[in-house]
């Protein structure tokens, strides 16, 4: 049986060169958006740095060429493996864990926390709990996992400490910055880009429209980027 790995250059633009072996999420343009946010922030030796669901390592290995102290978790150990693979390959030095949520985010623990989470709405019943749906997967309404980082940031920021994080518009900007206003947090939008639909949302185009959350000629995705700051 051949393996086929998905080989990302690397590049100051596109950031490192990576292996994404079948299951692990590929960098794709939200990524790259969440990279742009990531290296226009205060980075340093001091800073303490948390990739929620790193899939391939690729934001853990900006952040750790920056000069943070990185730690990445992911519930998949393929993805788990993937990245301590990326690190190596770029000569990153990252502490790669498999956890979920709740067990990551260690209370006051990090200055920032990065993710792009599962946010795609899908037409389950209920979260995925393997293969390489769990993702995109967020859910009915998409925010799902989008909801829970939030929360689990919150904690797991110091104060002062900030979130960055990338989702599309079709689950709800105003929600995101909503939720983290709620839990005393400063939060914003801080890019957005249009971007062409992938096979996933290829694939689930027809429900998408058949719920309201996209119109029959559209052919783009928008993308955000939110910004939240701890108090």
């Amino acid at each position: 049986m051949t393996i086929r790995l998905g080989i990302r250059p690397a590049s100051a633009a596109k950031g490192p060169r990576l292996l994404t072996p079948p299951g692990v999420y590929a960098p794709q343009y939200d990524t790259d958006l969440l990279i742009r946010a990531l290296q226009s922030e205060p980075i340093s030796g001091q800073t303490d740095v948390l990739d929620l669901g790193t899939g391939s390592g690729a934001l853990a290995v900006i952040a750790a060429r920056m000069g943070a102290r990185v730690t990445a978790v992911d519930i998949s150990w393929r993805a788990v493996w993937t990245a301590r693979l990326n690190a190596l390959l770029n000569r990153a030095s990252i502490t790669v864990r498999r956890a979920d949520l709740s067990v990551a985010c260690e209370a006051s623990a990090f200055d920032l926390v990065v993710c792009n989470p599962p946010y795609v709405p899908a037409p389950a019943g209920q979260l995925p709990v393997r293969g390489v749906a769990r993702a995109w997967d967020g859910g009915a309404d998409g925010r799902s996992l989008v909801n829970r980082v939030c929360d689990a940031a919150h904690q797991a920021l110091r104060p002062g400490g900030r979130l960055l994080m990338v989702h599309s518009e079709l689950c709800g900007s105003a929600e995101s910055v909503d939720r983290l206003t709620d839990l005393g947090m400063t939060a914003a939008v801080i890019d957005k880009a249009q971007v062409p639909f992938g096979p996933v949302l290829q694939e689930c185009r027809a429900w998408l429209c058949a719920q309201g959350l996209l119109d029959d000629g559209t052919a783009t995705e928008g993308l955000v980027v939110i910004r939240a700051e701890q108090p």
